[in-house]
């Protein structure tokens, strides 16, 4: 098997419904898998339906993994993670940032950036801040 990175991101209870929301951003297929499914419900009582281990894979290759945290478990409440979309194809990528947008915190407006790309900064209505960069068109 290859080496993989990529996103794993965790929620307090909300996971299914965030992937759901990335599922319909990105495409692709998702599967989850719960607490309960995994066996480990006595382990975490009263949260057998929760999240224990979700994964979309999209069309475009990306990879996307996020578990609900137990409520016995911290949850910190900032991260200093931002992740990062980037690529050429400007519909596809304006695609990203609308439906990414959808009750968002826009930190910086999709424009011009210094370097000559299209940039942007967001913080999805889940808490998950996000880059994007359309590459600009070369000669």
């Amino acid at each position: 098997m290859a080496s993989t990175l990529n996103p794993y991101l965790s929620f307090r209870e909300n996971a299914r419904e965030a992937m759901a929301f990335y599922q319909e951003v990105f495409g692709g297929e998702a599967t989850v898998s719960t607490f309960a499914e995994f066996g480990m419900a006595d382990a975490y009582p009263g949260e057998g339906e929760k999240v224990m281990h979700s994964q979309l894979v999209t069309p475009a290759g990306f990879t996307l993994m996020a578990a609900d945290q137990p409520s016995s478990i911290p949850l910190p409440e900032t991260s200093a993670i931002s992740v990062s979309l980037s690529g050429d194809d400007d519909a596809e990528m304006r695609g990203y940032w609308d439906k990414l947008s959808d009750g968002a915190t826009i930190v910086e407006q999709l424009t011009q950036a210094p370097w000559g790309d299209q940039f942007g900064m967001l913080t999805d209505k889940f808490g998950v801040a996000w880059m994007v960069n359309i590459s600009a068109a070369t000669a």
